[in-house]
C-alpha cells in the first residue's frame, strides 16, 4: 500500500503485475455514518461507554476531516479520552470539545504527487481564466498545506510572460517585485505578496503572443538559419586598412541599410529577415497594451496587415 501515485513512485515492472485501486475521499455523509457507528459499536467503539456527542460537534468533526475517516476517528477518540465524565457519568462532547480535538481541516496534499500537480494546475488555470476568487482559493490551499512559496512564485513568473505577456507588460514587474518583497518579509506576512501577485495576474488582460518565439525556434530547427542580409551585417570600426577594403568589396559596404533614427518617426520599412523567410509568428491581440502594439505595427508594416 502506498499514499503516492504508484504510476509515479513504483517501478513499471511491479505496476504491470499489480492491480491498482485508487481510494477517493469519503463524502461528509460517509464520515458521519462512520463516527456514529464508532459511538454505537460496543466491540470496536464506544458503545459500552456513556458518551453523548452533540450534533453540532459531530458536524464539526465531519466538516474538518476533509473526507478522511481516520482523521475524524482520531479526533473523536481524542475528544472522548480527554473529556472528564460529568456527575452523572456521561462523557459529554460539546462543540467546544470537538473544536479542541480537531482545529483545522485535514488537507489532502502530497508535495510530489497528484494533489501537488492537480492543485498547481487548478491555480494556474484560474489565474489564466481571470477568476481571482478561484485563484485565491487554490493559493490558500497550497499555502495551508505547506507548499513552498517560491515554487508558487516561480510559476507566477512563467505565467506573467506566457499568459499575460505584452497585454500587460507590467505583470512580470509586479511578480518580480512581490518575489523580492517575499524574500525580505518571509512568512506569514509574505502571504500578502503572494496574494498581490496572484490577483494582479488574475485580473490583467491576457495574451499568449510571446509564444511566437517557439514558432520562430521551430522554424530555425526545421529549416535551418538563412544568411544575414548584406545590409544588416556588422561594419565595425575595427576593420581598417586592407581588411576594410576587402570588407567593402565583398559585402558591398552594407549598401541599402537605412538608419531608422534618420527618419522622422524613427522607422523605415526594410528587409530584416533572410531571403525566403516570411515570418508572421508574432500576432498581438486586440486588447490590453497589445492593442497599441498591434496598431503601431499596422502603421509601420502596412503591407503585412492581414
Amino acid at each position: 500500500a502506498t499514499t503516492e501515485n504508484p504510476y509515479f513512485s513504483v517501478i513499471a515492472p511491479l505496476v504491470s503485475r499489480s492491480r491498482v485501486f485508487q481510494f477517493k475521499p469519503l463524502t461528509d455523509d460517509d464520515v458521519e455514518v462512520i463516527l456514529r457507528n464508532a459511538l454505537a459499536d460496543g466491540a470496536r467503539g464506544y458503545g459500552t461507554r456513556n458518551v453523548l456527542v452533540d450534533d453540532d460537534a459531530v458536524a464539526h468533526l465531519v466538516r474538518t476531516a476533509g473526507g478522511d475517516a481516520r482523521s475524524a476517528l482520531n479526533a473523536l477518540e481524542l475528544a472522548v479520552e480527554s473529556t472528564t465524565p460529568g456527575p452523572n457519568g456521561i462523557i459529554h462532547i460539546s462543540l467546544a470539545a470537538a473544536e479542541d480535538s480537531i482545529q483545522q481541516h485535514a488537507l489532502r496534499y502530497d508535495k510530489s504527487g497528484d494533489e501537488h500537480y492537480d492543485t498547481i494546475s487548478a491555480f494556474i488555470k484560474s489565474v489564466r481564466g481571470g477568476d481571482p476568487d478561484a485563484a485565491l482559493y487554490w493559493l490558500a490551499k497550497m499555502v495551508s498545506a505547506g507548499e513552498d512559496p517560491r515554487f508558487i512564485l516561480r510559476r507566477l513568473y512563467i505565467l506573467a510572460a506566457e499568459d499575460i505577456g505584452l497585454a500587460d507588460p507590467t505583470g512580470v514587474i509586479v511578480v518580480n517585485a512581490c518575489a523580492q518583497a517575499f524574500e525580505w518579509v518571509g512568512m506569514p506576512e509574505g502571504q500578502y505578496h503572494l496574494a498581490m501577485a496572484t490577483l494582479y495576474l488574475a485580473t490583467a488582460p491576457k495574451s499568449n503572443s510571446v509564444g511566437a518565439y517557439w514558432s520562430a525556434l521551430a522554424h530555425v530547427q526545421e529549416k535551418g538559419v538563412g544568411a544575414v542580409p548584406v545590409h544588416l551585417r556588422d561594419k565595425s570600426d575595427v576593420f581598417r586598412g586592407a581588411l576594410a577594403e576587402h570588407y567593402r568589396r565583398t559585402l558591398g559596404e552594407h549598401e541599402g541599410y537605412q538608419y531608422p533614427h534618420a527618419f522622422p518617426e524613427g522607422f523605415v520599412e526594410q528587409q530584416y529577415l533572410p531571403d525566403g523567410v516570411e515570418g508572421g509568428w508574432f500576432r498581438p491581440k486586440k486588447h490590453g497594451y497589445e492593442r497599441q502594439i498591434s496598431q503601431r505595427l499596422a502603421d509601420w508594416w502596412k503591407d503585412r496587415v492581414d
